[in-house]
């Protein structure tokens, strides 16, 4: 589902509320760090037909453009949120648009979050982890515990390290949101014991303020997968939730 507007929505979140999506991303195209067997926007290679990612003036005219409607429509929005077809922190001025974004929302809707859905994947770079610390919810994504589990799952770009992006986000001292993705399939499993044992693991080093686990929700571009129910994901993380973490679980 390849969103064609730098702003979308808002539409209904089950882990945001009301959310008014912008996408930094070609309009007509997809470009991401990873390439999951889940997403609903398909295969990167099915998306190459746009490369042109907006610009910081074209999201903030767009974005303010779609406030003030909102506003003068009495819609409510409690986040802003960026998502859209890929990795936002791809765009090169990421930092730039986080910083207008904050300025339109504390004029417009003062009392709405900034959220931002990333992989993880570009965090350990010091203007993107920046940017990221300014926003309310900065959500980031680690679907399992290892290198090789994760090239089963997420197929990112050569050069991908778990480590690396562990201690990246070491740097937010727990102020985040851990993301994962519950599902399974012939080759993949989130409750065998080396995914979950793995993934708990860095959950108790990371100490997120909030973890999101969630389960396949639309079509997606692999055949086959199978999805949890939401008391099967409580079952798997209750040795987190005995130990005082907050999570979210969503089917």
């Amino acid at each position: 589902m390849i969103r064609e507007e730098t702003v979308f929505g808002p539409i209904h979140s089950r882990r945001l509320g009301s959310s008014l999506g912008v996408n930094l991303l070609p309009e007509k195209g997809k470009i991401c760090t990873f390439d999951c067997i889940y997403c609903e926007c398909g295969w990167n290679k099915d998306g190459r037909d746009d490369t042109q990612l907006p610009s910081a003036e074209k999201v903030y005219t767009a974005l303010e453009a779609k406030l003030q409607q909102c506003k003068a429509d009495y819609v409510p929005i409690d986040s802003i949120t960026f998502s859209g077809d890929g990795e936002p922190t791809i765009n090169p001025e990421f930092p730039r648009i986080i910083d207008g974004t904050i300025r339109l929302r504390n004029q417009y809707y003062p009392n709405s979050k900034v959220t931002v859905l990333s992989n993880a994947t570009r965090v350990h770079l010091p203007e993107v982890f920046n940017a990221l610390r300014k926003v309310d919810n900065p959500i980031m994504k680690i679907d399992a515990p290892t290198n090789a589990l994760i090239e089963k799952i997420n197929h990112p770009l050569p050069g991908y390290d778990i480590h690396r992006v562990v201690e990246a986000l070491k740097q937010f001292d727990g102020d985040f949101i851990l993301q994962t993705m519950f599902l399974k399939n012939n080759d993949f499993d989130s409750s065998s014991p080396e995914v979950l044992n793995g993934w708990m693991n860095i959950v108790r080093l990371l100490k997120p303020r909030e973890v999101m686990v969630y389960t396949i929700n639309r079509p997606t571009p692999e055949e086959g997968l199978m999805k949890f129910t939401v008391d099967e994901m409580k079952s798997l993380v209750q040795p987190l939730i005995n130990e005082g973490f907050l999570i979210q679980i969503k089917g």
